[in-house]
């Protein structure tokens, strides 16, 4: 449930929320979950339990602003996506020459990502299937849009893009591009993810890795009943 002044008290109570408006919704089988890393996973984990959905990752990673890393310039996915945002390059014109190095930077943590994540088995086949794309907050949209793009390469056929909490001018950004958009709480003035939630501890990579496990799990175990 949702925590008191509109914050959710933590990442699990986030998913329980979204799931309860996302079963509201009338999705064309065969359905997946896919969490967006790391803290979409957490998120992803109580939807993809409640919709009695797959649970797999979608390897994202944001392209930050070299000294502020939290601030997102650009983004990549897997499949050789790489979202560009060419507004900030006008604005700070010296970040022309760096993108591409940090894009190179930001593929090596990809690839070190998905051996520690999926322990080896394959990612989940997404061609002709409904995917729901879920991150814990979307800020920029640049993440959530590679995502969604590396998601369509692959050959879904309907795009969920879903979050407890996004700014609303990144609402607008990934309305273009995802077939739906599931958005819980939407503020005009959106500055830091973790200011929606009571706890948002930053999650590793050990902990998103047991919560994919545990979805196998369950997953194998509703498939011998």
């Amino acid at each position: 449930m949702k925590a008191s002044r509109g914050r959710f008290h933590d990442r699990a109570a986030a998913g329980l929320a979204l799931a309860n408006e996302l079963r509201r919704r009338a999705f064309a089988p065969p359905l997946i979950v896919l969490g967006l890393p790391r803290g979409g996973v957490a998120v992803a984990y109580e939807v993809a339990s409640r919709l009695h959905a797959p649970l797999d990752v979608m390897l994202v990673r944001k392209i930050g602003m070299p000294d502020q890393p939290e601030l997102a310039i650009g983004a990549i996915a897997s499949g050789d996506i790489v979202v560009h945002e060419p507004r900030i390059e006008r604005e700070i014109p010296s970040l022309a020459g760096t993108f591409d190095s940090l894009v190179a930077l930001e593929r090596r943590e990809l690839e070190r990502r998905e051996p520690v994540f999926r322990k080896g088995l394959a990612p989940l086949e997404l061609e002709r299937k409904t995917v729901i794309l879920i991150d814990d907050g979307i800020a920029t949209g640049s993440t959530m849009l590679a995502a969604i793009r590396a998601t369509r390469k692959a050959g879904a056929t309907t795009i969920v893009a879903a979050a407890p909490v996004a700014s609303a001018e990144a609402a607008d950004l990934i309305r273009r591009e995802a077939d739906q958009v599931v958005i819980l709480l939407a503020p005009a003035s959106l500055f830091a993810i973790g200011e929606w939630y009571e706890h948002f501890e930053q999650l590793e990579d050990i902990e998103v890795s047991r919560m994919l496990a545990l979805g196998r799990a369950h997953r194998e175990a509703s498939a011998r009943l």
